[in-house]
């Protein structure tokens, strides 16, 4: 998160409202809910693993073993029955 100047940016009226609660320190403005992102929506990190629980699911649809995945994806085998086992995520 960067550093942003209240000078550079708020008008003056609104750092003196500002400076009332928090006086030479630094404040964090949140988002607006509506504009929050999921997990990993950002990075990509959501979507590579919706990808490899797809994976994991077709291989053991097609005959592998809970434990042979286990060992593919470096994943225990409680992890990979709870990918298997569950609705999938889209």
């Amino acid at each position: 998160m960067k550093y942003v100047n209240a000078d550079v940016i708020l008008p003056d009226h609104l750092i003196r409202e500002i400076q009332k609660y928090v006086n030479g320190g630094m404040i964090y403005i949140p988002k607006p809910e509506d504009q929050h992102k999921k997990w990993g929506e950002a990075s990509g990190g959501r979507k590579y693993l919706q990808q490899r629980n797809r994976e994991i699911r077709l291989r053991f649809a097609s005959g592998i073993s809970i434990d042979q995945l286990a060992a593919q994806f470096c994943l225990s085998c409680h992890s990979i029955k709870k990918i298997v086992y569950s609705k999938p995520e889209e």
